[in-house]
This record gives structure tokens, C-alpha cells and sequence, in this order.
């Protein structure tokens, strides 16, 4: 299994997949090839039908500039394309094709490139499942945190720090931020109105949802506005992570260094996820990005609140397995409806899935990796409408009612 390095990437919104792999490519491919005199870029599956909305021309151009640049939207996936969301890129010279380049954007900012195994970070833990990991910190007396320092190496808290602030920073930047989101919805920011405007009266129970709530906005928003976020897994589920852990960090008065030992567990959880089974959208729809995030976030807090090793496994296996099924279905191909909500609504049942592991792990039936492979073998079966594409779900009902109007 690879670095958790590998789940938490600092970028631009709106999309991991559909940006800041497109954009990590396409620096490359010009890196490689400076006797270019003009690009042309294919985009094919998810990328060819929701680009548009995701901005993946526009970060492509921009990468790409000043040189003369064509995007085109495939309709057609050619023969040995396999994954959804792939491109080609092509080095024009004097107007021929010089050289070419195949690449799979596979999720939360990765890419592939057919034939180059060079670009591929190492398998740094020798487990490749939560069974494997539990047996191996229970023969050592290790906790999770310190399982993952033990294979990342002391480094690992310096680049999680720059995580941890990076996510505080969203959070505070989209609570001061009102206005509309870009891309012709009209979506009118929420997140400041929710943080600001408490009900009358309010009890605790709705304080804590309002609040939490609010943080998933701020940082979803910001991502939808191409501000700066963190995957965690993906750019459209990086609300739910930093809003669990800042409300609780605030609510419990923990120190930074106790959130990053979450952080850790939290990547660890991904990371088993993205190995197993899939933390993209357009693969496995949207229970691998919100499913994998709402896991993440209720392994953390059950670590931070000091819960034992298989409650947190407990945690993390509510969280995903209650996400089975849901499918990616953004309308007009924006990260804004409903993936915003979603965020939100995620956070919560994080802290759900936390408190139902401290009360019911002794009669547990299922395992974390069980729920893993089976969100993969729903998400590979789900019809192609329902990952990433806007031509099914409530993409396709808006857009049909929106003609109708």
C-alpha cells in the first residue's frame, strides 16, 4: 500500500479527477515535450461529458498557454480505453502529431500513464487490509497513529501539518466569503448564514448539526469557487473531514498534534479504500468519494475520542456502508448540486457512525473489508448514467425539467 501522501493533496477545486489530474498531466506532458508549437488534448467517458462543468478545459488551456491548444469532448470511447476518465494528449509540430501521451485520471488527483511505471509513488506498507494492519498493531502494541509513523517515517507529521492548516484555512476562508458560485446554476453560498443565524432557541443537538454543517459548506464552497482545498479523499468530498475535525477540536480543546495523529488513522482508512477498492466518482460513483471521506472522518473521531482499534474499524464500516449505492449525478456537471449537501450531510453521519462503533461494536457483523469490496463490486455495476456522467439521477431530472420550463 502506498503513502497516505497519496490521499491528501493540496489544490485547486472544483475536481480532483477532472482538474488537478488533468492539470498534474498536462504539466508533464508540456514539461517533456518544449519543441511543441500546439497541443491538442481528447478527453473521453466522464472527463468528455462533465468537463465542462468540472473546468477541465479551462485548467487544460491554462496550463497548456501560450500555445495554441485544442480540447475536444469525445463522444466516443475508443478501443482499449478502459477507464472513464482518460485522455490523450498530442505534441503538434509544424501541424503533425510528434508525440503522444494516454492518461487515466483514477481519482483524488492521480493519474496513470499508459507504458510509464516512473511516476508511481512506492508501496511503503507491507498490509494491504484492515485485518492485516489490526494483527500486525496488536502484536506489536501499537496504536494506528503510530502504525502509520512507523511505515511513513517522522516526516509524515510535518506534511500533515501543512495538511492540517491548509483545511483550517478553507473552513475559515468560506465562512467569510458570501456571494454567488461560478458556472450558471446560481448557487447562492450558504455557509456564512449557516454559521452565523442560529435558531431560536437553540438546543445543543441542532447547534452541533448547524455548525458542523456550516464547516462542509465553507470548505465544499470554496472548492466549487476553484479555491484552494484538500483531497481527503477527493476535491468533491473534502468538506467532511476538516468540519468533523475542527468542530471536535474545538468542542474537546485538542491540541494540533492530537489532529494530526486523526489525520494519520483518517489516511490510513483512505488509503485502504483507494487500494481495494475505488475513490472515483466516475469508477465506482459517488459512495467512493462521500462514502470514502465519511469513513476517514468517523475513524479519526473514534480515534481522537480514544476508542479502541476495532471500534474505529466499527466506525469506518457504518460510514461507508451506509453510503452503498449512491451514485455521482452532479447537474450541469458542476461540484455544487447536490455534492455540497452531501458533504454536510456526510460530516454528520460521521459522528453518527462514531457513537453507534462505542455503543454496538461487541455485536458487529460485518468488516470493514468486507464493506470495502462490496461498495467496489456495486460501484463497477452501477449503470454509467449514475458515475459522473450528469446524464442520469437528479442531473438528468433538473435537466429535463429545466427544458421543460
Amino acid at each position: 500500500m502506498k503513502s497516505i501522501r497519496d490521499i491528501y493533496k493540496i489544490g485547486k477545486g472544483p475536481s480532483s479527477s477532472h482538474t488537478i489530474g488533468p492539470e498534474r498531466a498536462a504539466k508533464l506532458f508540456k514539461s517533456e515535450h518544449p519543441e511543441a508549437d500546439g497541443f491538442r488534448v481528447v478527453l473521453y467517458g466522464s472527463l468528455s461529458k462533465t468537463g465542462r462543468g468540472h473546468g477541465t478545459d479551462r485548467v487544460l488551456q491554462e496550463v497548456l498557454s501560450p500555445l495554441p491548444t485544442e480540447i475536444i469532448f469525445s463522444e466516443e470511447m475508443p478501443h482499449g480505453v478502459h477507464h472513464p476518465n482518460t485522455m490523450d494528449f498530442f505534441a503538434l509540430r509544424d501541424g503533425r502529431e510528434a508525440a503522444t501521451m494516454r492518461v487515466e485520471s483514477i481519482g483524488g488527483g492521480d493519474i496513470h500513464i499508459e507504458g510509464r511505471d516512473d511516476l508511481e509513488l512506492p508501496e511503503i506498507y507491507p498490509e494491504n487490509s484492515f485485518a492485516e494492519v489490526e494483527q500486525f498493531c496488536r502484536f506489536r502494541g501499537l496504536d494506528l497513529a503510530e502504525y502509520v509513523e512507523i511505515n511513513e517515517g517522522e516526516d509524515i507529521w510535518e506534511f500533515l501539518d501543512e495538511i492540517w492548516r491548509t483545511m483550517k484555512r478553507s473552513v475559515e476562508e468560506g465562512l467569510m466569503t458570501e456571494g454567488m458560485l461560478p458556472g450558471g446554476l446560481k448557487v447562492e453560498r450558504k455557509a456564512k448564514m449557516l454559521f452565523e443565524h442560529p435558531a431560536p432557541n437553540e438546543v445543543p443537538q441542532v447547534r452541533e448539526c448547524r455548525i458542523v454543517s456550516a464547516y462542509a459548506f465553507a470548505v465544499s464552497e470554496q472548492n466549487a469557487d476553484c479555491g484552494t482545498i484538500v483531497t481527503a479523499p477527493t476535491c468533491g468530498a473534502c468538506g467532511v473531514l476538516p468540519a468533523s475535525l475542527v468542530y471536535v477540536q474545538q468542542q474537546r480543546h485538542l491540541s494540533d498534534e492530537r489532529v494530526l495523529r486523526g489525520l494519520a488513522v483518517a489516511g490510513l482508512i483512505g488509503n485502504l479504500i483507494k487500494r481495494n477498492a475505488s475513490i472515483s466518482g466516475a469508477e465506482c460513483g459517488c459512495q467512493a468519494e462521500i462514502g470514502t471521506a465519511c469513513a476517514m472522518a468517523a475513524a479519526a473521531l473514534t480515534y481522537l475520542f480514544g476508542l479502541k482499534t476495532d471500534q474505529i474499524q466499527y466506525a469506518a464500516e457504518i460510514a461507508l456502508e451506509h453510503h452503498l449505492g449512491l451514485t455521482c449525478d452532479p447537474i450541469c456537471g458542476l461540484v455544487q448540486v447536490p455534492c455540497i449537501e452531501r458533504n454536510a450531510v456526510a460530516a454528520m453521519r460521521a459522528m453518527n457512525s462514531c457513537n453507534l462503533a462505542y455503543f454496538l461494536s461487541d455485536t458487529q457483523r460485518i468488516s470493514f473489508d468486507m464493506v470495502v469490496k462490496t461498495m467496489y463490486e456495486t460501484g463497477i455495476n452501477l449503470n454509467q448514467r449514475f458515475r459522473e456522467t450528469s446524464e442520469g439521477g437528479l442531473a438528468k431530472m433538473f435537466n429535463r425539467r429545466r427544458h421543460e420550463l
